[in-house]
């Protein structure tokens, strides 16, 4: 093969991964993964398209690394649509997947044992899976986040200066954390700390909303989201807190305090979407829903 020829192939070779790159930059907005969610949930539990819904999702998760968000579990929800109509998921390299995303909740595989078992998994490999993935937590964010959150709540929130002065910490952390390993998300920190202290990061930012750092944490919470390391709940809530209690504004995604304190729902909707989150109806059927014992 001549120079020219190695040249031009050369050319070719570097368009076509440009061009692989770029579509794949393009794909990988979390925002628009958990809208589609959000349609696939609904064509699923609303308009009892079973079928319809399982090859949605098959389609969504060919593009994206699946989720399987509190109160909608679309991947779950995959597995076992697949596994009714018995259809390929992927078997065990899914299922262990699937091991990795319920691993932060505590004794929730148990619920999955049945299938697991269906397809070679038993209790002492799902358990072991599980220790495995605790071991790869990153252990000084979970150090420090356990400090944290325990200085959080100190004296219950109810001395004004120790409070501010923990929040100033904490918010320090939360940037450290930010500029050094990213968000701090279930899958680097879980959500059991030392201690057993219970560490959902959306009361620790809940408390930030009047801090220097604010805008900070709003603008980086966003580019989180798309990263898909943020879940949009977290951050609404946040906004919601700060337009309602700081700026004295309407929250413009209702999910603080409560759905009721919504008056624009139709704009409030229209927020919610552009982050990912469901409709205001949606998300209230699907509190009732996981609220029942």
């Amino acid at each position: 093969m001549n120079r020219n020829l190695i040249l031009i192939y050369i050319r070719y070779l570097f368009v076509i991964i440009l061009i692989f790159l770029s579509c794949k930059s393009k794909t990988n907005n979390y925002i628009v993964y958990y809208n589609k969610v959000n349609e696939i949930d609904s064509l699923y539990r609303i308009a009892n398209q079973p079928k319809e819904a399982l090859k949605q999702y098959r389609k969504l998760f060919r593009k994206y690394t699946p989720k399987n968000q509190d109160r909608i579990e679309e991947y779950e929800t995959y597995i076992q649509l697949a596994d009714q109509q018995q259809k390929n998921f992927g078997g065990k390299k899914s299922l262990y997947h699937l091991i990795s995303l319920i691993a932060p909740y505590e004794g929730s595989y148990k619920n999955y044992f049945a299938l697991f078992q269906k397809y070679g998994i038993d209790s002492t490999e799902v358990k072991q899976r599980i220790a495995d993935w605790k071991k790869g937590l990153n252990k000084q964010l979970v150090d420090s986040f356990s400090i944290a959150f325990v200085r959080d709540q100190a004296e219950g929130r109810k001395n004004p200066q120790i409070m501010e002065k923990n929040d100033k910490r904490n918010a320090k952390l939360l940037k450290w954390a930010f500029e050094n390993y990213g968000y701090p998300s279930i899958q680097k920190i879980g959500l059991i700390g030392n201690n057993d202290v219970f560490m959902p990061m959306h009361p620790l930012f809940s408390h930030m909303i009047d801090s220097e750092e604010y805008s900070y944490f709003k603008t980086k919470m966003l580019e989180y989201i798309k990263s898909g390391d943020c879940i949009p709940k977290d951050y609404a809530n946040m906004v919601d807190r700060h337009d309602l209690q700081i700026t004295k504004k309407e929250m413009p995604y209702g999910s603080y305090p409560s759905y009721t304190a919504v008056i624009d729902t139709a704009k409030v909707n229209r927020n919610r979407k552009t982050i990912g989150l469901p409709a205001l109806k949606r998300a209230l059927k699907n509190k009732k829903e996981h609220s029942k014992p």
